[in-house]
């Protein structure tokens, strides 16, 4: 068995279509209305279907999951946001983890949580970049050396 999508009930599909595509990149493969598949398994359902099928009872706005997206050039991503004609919440501003990855959170329309960390090839590229060692960067970011070593020697690879 293997996970096929992930389902997020939308109060508008037509602004979380806009949304996804613009700000992510997703494609429509399926279309059905109040069901509609978009391209890296990600599903979106009216709230009026989903309900007809549970019950009425769909909370928005909870902080208990989170999709996440990674992205090899998060400068570029931060300005499709910052210049984005749909409307961005952030949960979190663009922040680095300990382990050097450029992270930030937003929601959706519908207020779920997504995560857009950098790629860990962007990351070993932009920390080698800044000077650092390969053992340095194994140390900061928490990976072997082997791995360190086989990103940097394949360069920007995405």
């Amino acid at each position: 068995m293997k996970l096929k999508n992930v389902l997020l009930t939308v109060k508008d599909i037509e602004i979380s279509k806009t949304f996804y595509k613009e700000l992510f990149g997703l494609s429509v493969v399926t279309d059905f209305g109040e069901n509609v598949i978009l391209t890296e398994g990600l599903v979106l359902q009216e709230k009026s279907a989903w309900e007809s099928g549970v019950g009425n009872g769909v909370h928005f706005g909870g902080l208990d999951s989170a999709l996440y997206f990674e992205e090899y050039d998060m400068e570029r991503f931060l300005n499709r946001l910052e210049n984005s004609s749909c409307t961005i919440e952030y949960l979190n501003p663009c922040f680095e983890r300990d382990w050097g990855q450029k992270t930030v959170r937003i929601f959706d329309p519908d207020h779920h949580i997504l995560e857009i960390g950098e790629t860990q090839s962007a990351v070993i590229a932009r920390l080698m970049g800044s000077g650092m060692t390969a053992e340095e960067t194994a140390a900061k970011t928490r990976l072997p050396i082997s791995a360190i070593l086989e990103t940097g020697n394949h360069g920007n690879s995405r």
